[in-house]
């Protein structure tokens, strides 16, 4: 058995350095910052517009929230679905994982990389919302494979290219959906569970995979109504945790800025050290972190924004925007500041204050320095709805990548297996859990990002399109679909003012 881990360890570090090196973190900057441009930096010039169409429109918007009688699933059901898959281990372990290896600096990388990621993402559910097609059992399908296969595939010459990326997207999703979406986050689990309560991993395995059983083989309407009732919840208790922390050590808040922009930029600390272990490093680890984080430009969180029952695209990457914003710029943002503040990490050097076997366990002692033993007890509770919903969120998109490939019948089968992979999760070591979920993301990222890229004069003539009709009222036909007949209905109910 070492044999072959360390195998797949050698493996996975070879394909991990091609996937993860400058001309794919290049090419994931680049699309972001295109994006950003040929919207006319609408994650900034268009701020109130889209949190009013998604956070606010959750309190005053009945259709947003209102549950479908179809195979559909509402907005706020699509975001929580998408945020259970995003908001999990990489908010927690993730960033200190992230610090750890890259520095403080790594945070100002996230960050970067976050804001140019936000309009990635919504690049994506427009694409995703513009490509998507009911299959037979009358639910919608949507998702990177689509629009390189009817997107990319239908630019000149482009045919058997836009085929081919298509199924390679499948085929990594799917590797992917067992490595961030089900080994690392119950790994994670396993190994918080096993310090906080002393419960063995074995035990945590087997409940952790009864529970996603009975969630995940319902389809996604039972994975959406549970989400939505977990998420909102969660993800509140966690942020006013961090925030009560951040308030207790304002005093510190200071410094953790200077340690920051310091360390990303490699500036020389008093004494001549260098701050963190150095750009390089810092810039890496805040781009895979931050992209493992809110996955924007890994094409996945568009699986479930095309199961929503808008009929705008740009209204679907409204909620990506949000997404992106909630995910990283807030919740992995406070998880920094409240490491970084905890006096567990040198701000000057970047170094860890203690020994420590998991990094994971880091942001449990923070906690547990501020609020003593139930601190340490909270994370682990909170990684564990995190993760599991992470788990849930990860399943739909392997079900999917799995339909395109093989077709509906095929899912059952994937499910069940997704299911059983839980308990190797909750076994196997950290560290290679890590690096594989980190090697599959980028096999994942490549494919997209080429079909993002390529699509991009159609992400800014559907941003335009609505930008005349909503902002500077022209009468116009409004952009929905590239099928004719999805078109025409949904054109028929945008203008009855069904949305």
């Amino acid at each position: 058995m070492e044999y072959f881990l360390g195998l797949v360890e050698k493996v996975n570090d070879a394909v991990n350095g091609v996937v993860w090196g400058w001309p794919a973190l290049i090419l994931l900057s680049f699309v972001g910052v295109l994006m950003t441009f040929l919207t006319k930096f609408f994650q900034i010039s268009h701020i109130s517009h889209w949190m009013k169409n998604t956070i606010g429109a959750i309190f005053k918007d009945r259709h947003v929230t209102k549950h479908t009688d179809d195979k559909s699933i509402s907005q706020f059901q699509s975001l929580c679905t998408a945020l259970a898959a995003t908001v999990g281990t990489g908010n927690i372990a993730g960033i200190a994982s992230a610090i750890a290896a890259g520095g403080p600096g790594a945070v100002f990388w996230m960050w970067i990389i976050a804001f140019f990621g936000m309009m990635t993402n919504y690049a994506e559910n427009v694409l995703g919302i513009l490509y998507r097609r009911k299959n037979d059992k009358d639910e919608w399908s949507g998702g990177a494979m689509y629009y390189l296969r009817d997107g990319l595939g239908k630019i000149k010459h482009c045919k058997y290219i836009g085929a081919i990326l298509a199924v390679l997207f499948s085929i990594f999703c799917i590797l992917a959906s067992f490595g961030i979406g089900n080994m690392t986050q119950v790994n994670t689990i396993a190994t918080n569970m096993e310090n906080a309560f002393s419960i063995p991993r074995f035990i945590t395995g087997i409940a952790i995979m009864i529970l996603t059983g009975l969630v995940v083989l319902g389809g996604l309407k039972r994975i959406a109504a549970v989400t939505e009732k977990i998420v909102p919840v969660m993800v509140v208790l966690y942020l006013l945790g961090t925030i009560t922390i951040c308030i207790i050590h304002i005093n510190q808040l200071g410094a953790v800025f200077v340690s920051i922009f310091k360390s990303a930029f490699g500036l020389k600390a008093v004494g001549g050290a260098v701050v963190g272990t150095g750009v390089k490093m810092a810039v890496q680890m805040g781009m895979k972190r931050g992209v493992f984080s809110n996955e924007a430009g890994l094409g996945s969180s568009v699986m479930v924004h095309s199961n929503s029952n808008v009929k705008e695209p740009v209204r679907q990457g409204m909620w990506g925007i949000f997404e992106v914003f909630a995910d990283t710029l807030v919740v992995c943002s406070l998880t920094a500041f409240t490491l970084l503040s905890s006096g567990l990490i040198n701000l000057e050097t970047g170094a860890l204050a203690l020994e420590i076997e998991n990094t994971g366990e880091l942001v449990g002692r923070a906690f547990g320095n501020t609020f003593g033993a139930p601190g340490v007890m909270f994370i682990a509770i909170a990684l564990l709805l995190f993760a599991f919903s992470t788990t849930l969120g990860w399943s739909h998109y392997g079900t999917k990548a799995c339909e395109f490939l093989f077709g509906t019948k095929s899912t059952l089968a994937y499910r069940l297996i997704f299911v059983l992979a839980v308990f190797g999760g909750a076994v196997m070591g950290e560290n290679l859990a890590w690096d594989l979920s980190d090697t599959f993301n980028g096999m994942m990222m490549v494919p997209n990002l080429i079909g993002v890229l390529a699509l991009s004069p159609l992400v800014y003539k559907c941003t335009k399109n609505y930008a005349d009709r909503h902002f500077h009222h022209k009468n116009i036909e409004p952009m929905l679909s590239m099928n004719p007949d999805i078109q025409k209905s949904h054109a028929e109910e945008v203008k009855k003012g069904s949305e």
